[in-house]
Protein backbone atom coordinates (compact mmCIF):
# COMPACT_ATOMS: atom_id res chain seq x y z
CA UNK A 1 0.00 0.00 0.00
CA UNK A 2 1.23 3.36 -0.78
CA UNK A 3 2.49 5.18 2.11
CA UNK A 4 0.55 8.94 2.35
CA UNK A 5 4.41 10.37 3.27
CA UNK A 6 5.66 9.19 -0.27
CA UNK A 7 5.61 11.15 -3.28
CA UNK A 8 4.97 11.06 -6.15
CA UNK A 9 1.34 9.71 -5.86
CA UNK A 10 -0.05 8.33 -9.23
CA UNK A 11 -3.02 9.16 -9.59
CA UNK A 12 -5.54 7.46 -12.56
CA UNK A 13 -8.74 9.37 -13.59
CA UNK A 14 -11.18 7.50 -14.88
CA UNK A 15 -14.39 9.71 -16.94
CA UNK A 16 -17.03 7.87 -18.73
CA UNK A 17 -18.33 10.42 -21.29
CA UNK A 18 -20.52 10.74 -24.67
CA UNK A 19 -19.91 13.43 -27.03
CA UNK A 20 -18.83 15.94 -24.15
CA UNK A 21 -15.28 16.13 -25.74
CA UNK A 22 -14.87 19.88 -25.16
CA UNK A 23 -16.62 20.16 -21.27
CA UNK A 24 -13.79 17.21 -21.04
CA UNK A 25 -10.86 19.05 -21.90
CA UNK A 26 -11.69 22.27 -20.47
CA UNK A 27 -12.20 20.20 -17.31
CA UNK A 28 -9.14 18.39 -17.54
CA UNK A 29 -7.01 21.48 -18.35
CA UNK A 30 -8.75 22.66 -14.69
CA UNK A 31 -7.86 19.81 -12.88
CA UNK A 32 -3.97 19.75 -14.42
CA UNK A 33 -4.31 23.41 -12.68
CA UNK A 34 -5.68 22.72 -9.54
CA UNK A 35 -3.63 19.64 -8.56
CA UNK A 36 -0.25 21.25 -9.80
CA UNK A 37 -1.04 23.90 -7.39
CA UNK A 38 -1.76 21.53 -4.42
CA UNK A 39 1.66 19.41 -5.30
CA UNK A 40 4.19 19.58 -8.08
CA UNK A 41 4.44 15.44 -6.84
CA UNK A 42 1.18 14.21 -8.00
CA UNK A 43 1.13 12.58 -11.11
CA UNK A 44 -2.08 12.05 -13.03
CA UNK A 45 -3.16 9.64 -15.70
CA UNK A 46 -6.60 10.41 -17.61
CA UNK A 47 -8.93 7.73 -19.39
CA UNK A 48 -11.49 8.64 -20.91
CA UNK A 49 -14.25 5.98 -21.41
CA UNK A 50 -16.63 6.59 -24.81
CA UNK A 51 -19.87 5.74 -24.32
CA UNK A 52 -20.06 5.10 -28.24
CA UNK A 53 -19.90 8.98 -29.15
CA UNK A 54 -20.60 10.04 -32.30
CA UNK A 55 -18.22 12.52 -32.55
CA UNK A 56 -14.92 10.68 -31.86
CA UNK A 57 -12.29 12.49 -29.48
CA UNK A 58 -9.16 14.58 -31.97
CA UNK A 59 -5.78 14.86 -30.13
CA UNK A 60 -6.54 18.40 -30.59
CA UNK A 61 -8.97 18.64 -27.76
CA UNK A 62 -6.05 17.94 -26.01
CA UNK A 63 -3.41 20.13 -26.93
CA UNK A 64 -2.35 21.54 -23.89
CA UNK A 65 1.06 21.88 -21.92
CA UNK A 66 -0.34 19.49 -19.09
CA UNK A 67 2.16 19.73 -15.92
CA UNK A 68 0.22 16.97 -13.71
CA UNK A 69 -1.19 15.00 -16.24
CA UNK A 70 1.52 12.72 -17.64
CA UNK A 71 -0.79 11.07 -20.35
CA UNK A 72 -4.54 10.91 -21.45
CA UNK A 73 -6.08 7.95 -23.34
CA UNK A 74 -9.55 6.93 -24.75
CA UNK A 75 -11.07 3.67 -24.27
CA UNK A 76 -13.48 3.07 -26.56
CA UNK A 77 -17.06 1.46 -26.39
CA UNK A 78 -18.40 -0.94 -28.68
CA UNK A 79 -22.03 0.21 -28.24
CA UNK A 80 -23.68 2.58 -25.56
CA UNK A 81 -23.93 1.42 -22.37
CA UNK A 82 -24.61 4.13 -19.93
CA UNK A 83 -22.12 5.78 -17.57
CA UNK A 84 -22.47 3.39 -15.10
CA UNK A 85 -21.43 0.31 -16.94
CA UNK A 86 -18.73 2.67 -18.71
CA UNK A 87 -17.20 3.17 -15.58
CA UNK A 88 -17.52 -0.52 -14.88
CA UNK A 89 -15.70 -1.47 -17.56
CA UNK A 90 -13.20 1.11 -17.11
CA UNK A 91 -12.56 -0.43 -14.26
CA UNK A 92 -12.26 -3.73 -15.02
CA UNK A 93 -9.86 -2.85 -18.03
CA UNK A 94 -7.53 -0.45 -15.20
CA UNK A 95 -7.49 -3.65 -13.32
CA UNK A 96 -5.55 -5.82 -15.29
CA UNK A 97 -1.96 -3.80 -15.08
CA UNK A 98 -2.87 -1.57 -11.79
CA UNK A 99 0.19 0.94 -12.59
CA UNK A 100 -1.02 3.36 -10.24
CA UNK A 101 -1.70 4.34 -6.25
CA UNK A 102 -5.55 4.83 -6.79
CA UNK A 103 -8.35 5.70 -9.10
CA UNK A 104 -10.62 8.59 -9.10
CA UNK A 105 -13.99 8.23 -10.74
CA UNK A 106 -15.60 11.58 -11.88
CA UNK A 107 -17.89 12.78 -14.53
CA UNK A 108 -16.59 14.60 -17.39
CA UNK A 109 -19.37 17.60 -17.53
CA UNK A 110 -18.05 19.78 -14.81
CA UNK A 111 -20.60 19.07 -12.55
CA UNK A 112 -17.43 16.87 -10.12
CA UNK A 113 -15.24 19.87 -10.37
CA UNK A 114 -11.46 20.08 -10.23
CA UNK A 115 -11.12 21.57 -6.63
CA UNK A 116 -13.45 18.63 -5.27
CA UNK A 117 -10.53 16.46 -6.83
CA UNK A 118 -8.15 18.11 -4.57
CA UNK A 119 -9.95 17.36 -1.63
CA UNK A 120 -10.56 13.85 -2.73
CA UNK A 121 -6.71 13.95 -2.74
CA UNK A 122 -5.87 15.54 0.49
CA UNK A 123 -8.35 13.13 2.39
CA UNK A 124 -7.96 9.80 0.72
CA UNK A 125 -3.83 10.86 1.71
CA UNK A 126 -4.66 11.89 5.08
CA UNK A 127 -6.30 8.54 5.55
CA UNK A 128 -2.92 6.54 4.82
CA UNK A 129 -3.82 6.38 1.47
CA UNK A 130 -5.78 2.98 2.16
CA UNK A 131 -9.38 3.71 2.08
CA UNK A 132 -11.78 4.78 -0.47
CA UNK A 133 -13.08 8.43 -0.31
CA UNK A 134 -16.69 9.51 -1.48
CA UNK A 135 -17.97 13.00 -2.02
CA UNK A 136 -20.71 13.46 -0.10
CA UNK A 137 -22.83 16.01 -1.65
CA UNK A 138 -23.21 18.74 0.20
CA UNK A 139 -24.98 21.56 -1.93
CA UNK A 140 -27.17 20.39 -5.12
CA UNK A 141 -27.85 22.76 -8.02
CA UNK A 142 -30.81 20.61 -9.55
CA UNK A 143 -34.14 22.36 -10.22
CA UNK A 144 -36.92 22.67 -7.02
CA UNK A 145 -38.52 19.07 -9.14
CA UNK A 146 -35.31 17.21 -9.19
CA UNK A 147 -34.95 17.22 -5.72
CA UNK A 148 -38.19 16.63 -4.63
CA UNK A 149 -38.00 13.83 -6.87
CA UNK A 150 -34.40 12.77 -4.95
CA UNK A 151 -36.31 13.25 -1.74
CA UNK A 152 -38.29 10.87 -2.52
CA UNK A 153 -35.90 8.04 -4.10
CA UNK A 154 -33.53 8.52 -0.98
CA UNK A 155 -36.84 7.74 1.21
CA UNK A 156 -37.65 4.26 -0.77
CA UNK A 157 -33.99 3.39 -1.41
CA UNK A 158 -33.63 3.81 2.82
CA UNK A 159 -36.69 2.17 3.06
CA UNK A 160 -35.95 -1.00 1.38
CA UNK A 161 -32.06 -1.08 1.49
CA UNK A 162 -31.62 -0.17 5.12
CA UNK A 163 -28.69 2.07 3.31
CA UNK A 164 -28.81 5.83 3.04
CA UNK A 165 -28.33 7.75 -0.49
CA UNK A 166 -25.53 10.42 -0.39
CA UNK A 167 -23.22 10.04 -2.56
CA UNK A 168 -22.48 9.59 -6.46
CA UNK A 169 -20.34 8.26 -8.40
CA UNK A 170 -17.18 11.07 -7.55
CA UNK A 171 -14.62 9.18 -5.47
CA UNK A 172 -11.40 8.21 -5.07
CA UNK A 173 -10.38 4.52 -4.48
CA UNK A 174 -6.93 2.43 -3.67
CA UNK A 175 -5.48 0.08 -6.82
CA UNK A 176 -5.83 -2.53 -4.39
CA UNK A 177 -9.25 -2.14 -4.53
CA UNK A 178 -9.91 -3.06 -8.34
CA UNK A 179 -9.19 -6.63 -7.72
CA UNK A 180 -12.55 -7.21 -5.77
CA UNK A 181 -14.40 -4.76 -7.80
CA UNK A 182 -13.30 -6.16 -10.82
CA UNK A 183 -15.22 -9.46 -9.72
CA UNK A 184 -18.34 -8.17 -7.98
CA UNK A 185 -21.12 -8.21 -10.26
CA UNK A 186 -23.03 -5.63 -9.20
CA UNK A 187 -20.63 -3.59 -10.25
CA UNK A 188 -22.15 -4.13 -13.82
CA UNK A 189 -25.36 -1.70 -12.40
CA UNK A 190 -24.42 0.69 -10.11
CA UNK A 191 -20.88 1.49 -9.33
CA UNK A 192 -20.97 3.31 -5.63
CA UNK A 193 -23.63 0.88 -4.29
CA UNK A 194 -21.22 -2.23 -5.25
CA UNK A 195 -18.25 -0.55 -3.47
CA UNK A 196 -20.52 -0.42 -0.56
CA UNK A 197 -21.92 -3.67 -0.60
CA UNK A 198 -18.50 -5.40 -1.15
CA UNK A 199 -17.60 -3.55 2.00
CA UNK A 200 -14.36 -2.44 1.74
CA UNK A 201 -14.09 0.45 3.65
CA UNK A 202 -14.85 3.79 3.30
CA UNK A 203 -15.10 7.54 4.26
CA UNK A 204 -17.04 10.61 3.46
CA UNK A 205 -16.40 14.21 2.67
CA UNK A 206 -18.72 16.97 2.10
CA UNK A 207 -18.47 18.61 -1.95
CA UNK A 208 -20.51 20.62 -3.01
CA UNK A 209 -21.72 19.64 -6.41
CA UNK A 210 -20.39 22.29 -9.66
CA UNK A 211 -22.52 23.43 -12.56
CA UNK A 212 -21.59 21.57 -16.63
CA UNK A 213 -19.15 23.55 -18.34
CA UNK A 214 -20.92 23.38 -21.48
CA UNK A 215 -23.97 22.40 -22.82
CA UNK A 216 -27.06 20.22 -21.28
CA UNK A 217 -27.16 16.91 -19.79
CA UNK A 218 -28.83 14.44 -21.78
CA UNK A 219 -30.21 12.47 -18.14
CA UNK A 220 -34.42 12.82 -18.85
CA UNK A 221 -36.26 11.85 -15.84
CA UNK A 222 -36.75 8.29 -17.43
CA UNK A 223 -32.98 7.87 -17.13
CA UNK A 224 -32.96 8.81 -13.70
CA UNK A 225 -35.68 6.40 -12.78
CA UNK A 226 -33.65 3.80 -14.58
CA UNK A 227 -29.74 5.02 -12.45
CA UNK A 228 -32.03 4.96 -9.33
CA UNK A 229 -33.56 1.44 -9.65
CA UNK A 230 -30.20 -0.11 -10.59
CA UNK A 231 -28.70 1.45 -7.47
CA UNK A 232 -31.42 -0.44 -5.74
CA UNK A 233 -30.93 -3.61 -7.68
CA UNK A 234 -27.43 -4.44 -6.21
CA UNK A 235 -29.39 -5.15 -3.39
CA UNK A 236 -31.76 -7.40 -4.19
CA UNK A 237 -31.13 -10.23 -1.87
CA UNK A 238 -31.61 -7.56 1.06
CA UNK A 239 -34.67 -6.15 -0.07
CA UNK A 240 -36.38 -9.99 -1.41
CA UNK A 241 -35.82 -10.46 2.38
CA UNK A 242 -37.46 -7.50 3.84
CA UNK A 243 -39.99 -8.15 1.27
CA UNK A 244 -40.62 -11.69 1.70
CA UNK A 245 -41.15 -10.98 6.26
CA UNK A 246 -43.51 -8.05 5.34
CA UNK A 247 -45.53 -10.88 2.80
CA UNK A 248 -45.39 -13.44 5.82
CA UNK A 249 -46.39 -11.40 8.52
CA UNK A 250 -49.26 -9.81 6.41
CA UNK A 251 -50.17 -13.64 5.53
CA UNK A 252 -50.37 -14.16 9.07
CA UNK A 253 -52.58 -11.17 9.82
CA UNK A 254 -55.05 -12.21 7.08
CA UNK A 255 -55.14 -15.68 8.43
CA UNK A 256 -55.98 -14.40 12.07
CA UNK A 257 -58.82 -11.86 10.11
CA UNK A 258 -59.95 -14.82 8.32
CA UNK A 259 -59.82 -16.86 11.71
CA UNK A 260 -62.06 -13.83 13.74
CA UNK A 261 -64.36 -14.04 11.11
CA UNK A 262 -65.56 -17.21 11.14
CA UNK A 263 -65.25 -16.80 15.05
CA UNK A 264 -67.71 -13.62 15.26
CA UNK A 265 -69.99 -15.63 12.43
CA UNK A 266 -70.31 -19.11 14.29
CA UNK A 267 -70.18 -18.10 18.05
CA UNK A 268 -71.54 -14.66 18.69
CA UNK A 269 -74.48 -12.56 17.44
CA UNK A 270 -73.17 -9.72 15.85
CA UNK A 271 -72.68 -10.82 12.33
CA UNK A 272 -74.56 -9.29 9.95
CA UNK A 273 -76.22 -11.16 7.25
CA UNK A 274 -73.92 -12.10 4.03
CA UNK A 275 -71.22 -10.11 5.94
CA UNK A 276 -68.95 -12.77 6.72
CA UNK A 277 -68.92 -14.27 3.56
CA UNK A 278 -68.08 -11.13 2.00
CA UNK A 279 -65.18 -10.41 4.33
CA UNK A 280 -63.48 -13.93 4.17
CA UNK A 281 -63.63 -14.16 0.53
CA UNK A 282 -62.17 -10.73 0.55
CA UNK A 283 -59.64 -11.68 2.83
CA UNK A 284 -58.71 -15.13 1.49
CA UNK A 285 -58.04 -13.54 -1.96
CA UNK A 286 -55.68 -11.19 0.02
CA UNK A 287 -54.23 -14.31 1.94
CA UNK A 288 -53.20 -15.75 -1.94
CA UNK A 289 -52.25 -12.91 -3.03
CA UNK A 290 -49.41 -12.62 -0.18
CA UNK A 291 -48.39 -16.57 -0.64
CA UNK A 292 -48.25 -15.95 -4.00
CA UNK A 293 -45.20 -12.72 -3.63
CA UNK A 294 -43.50 -14.48 -0.51
CA UNK A 295 -43.20 -17.26 -2.79
CA UNK A 296 -42.05 -15.51 -5.73
CA UNK A 297 -39.30 -13.73 -3.38
CA UNK A 298 -38.01 -16.85 -1.85
CA UNK A 299 -37.60 -18.26 -5.40
CA UNK A 300 -36.26 -15.17 -6.64
CA UNK A 301 -33.51 -15.00 -4.01
CA UNK A 302 -32.56 -18.88 -4.36
CA UNK A 303 -32.38 -18.31 -8.08
CA UNK A 304 -29.93 -14.97 -7.58
CA UNK A 305 -27.74 -16.85 -5.29
CA UNK A 306 -27.14 -19.19 -7.29
CA UNK A 307 -26.68 -17.06 -10.52
CA UNK A 308 -23.16 -15.66 -10.87
CA UNK A 309 -24.30 -12.96 -13.90
CA UNK A 310 -22.24 -10.54 -15.56
CA UNK A 311 -18.61 -10.34 -13.58
CA UNK A 312 -16.72 -7.19 -15.05
CA UNK A 313 -12.76 -9.17 -14.93
CA UNK A 314 -14.50 -11.91 -17.07
CA UNK A 315 -16.94 -10.30 -19.48
CA UNK A 316 -15.84 -6.32 -19.95
CA UNK A 317 -13.24 -7.45 -22.86
CA UNK A 318 -16.52 -7.75 -25.31
CA UNK A 319 -17.79 -4.14 -25.27
CA UNK A 320 -14.31 -2.45 -25.63
CA UNK A 321 -13.52 -1.58 -29.19
CA UNK A 322 -9.95 0.13 -29.12
CA UNK A 323 -8.03 2.53 -26.49
CA UNK A 324 -6.07 4.96 -27.99
CA UNK A 325 -3.20 7.29 -26.76
CA UNK A 326 -4.19 11.44 -27.44
CA UNK A 327 -1.61 12.61 -25.11
CA UNK A 328 1.79 12.11 -23.95
CA UNK A 329 4.05 14.14 -22.17
CA UNK A 330 6.83 11.54 -22.99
Amino acid sequence: MHSATLEPLHILILMPLRDDWDSAAELVRRIDSAVTSRSAGTALSILLVDDASIQRCRPAHFAFPFRAVAGISVLRLRRNLGHQRAIAVGLAQVSQQPNFDAVLVMDADGEDTPEGVVQLIDVFVQNGCSKAVFAERSRRSESAVFKIFYFIYKVVHRALTGIAVRVGNFSILPAAYLSTLSVVSELWNHYAAAVFRSRLPYTLTPIARGTRISGKSSMNFIALVAHGLSAISVFADVIGVRLLLISLVGSLLTAFGIALVIGIRLFTPYAIPGWATYASGTLVIILIQLITIASSFTFFMLFSRNNLGFVPARDFSYFVAEITTVYSNG
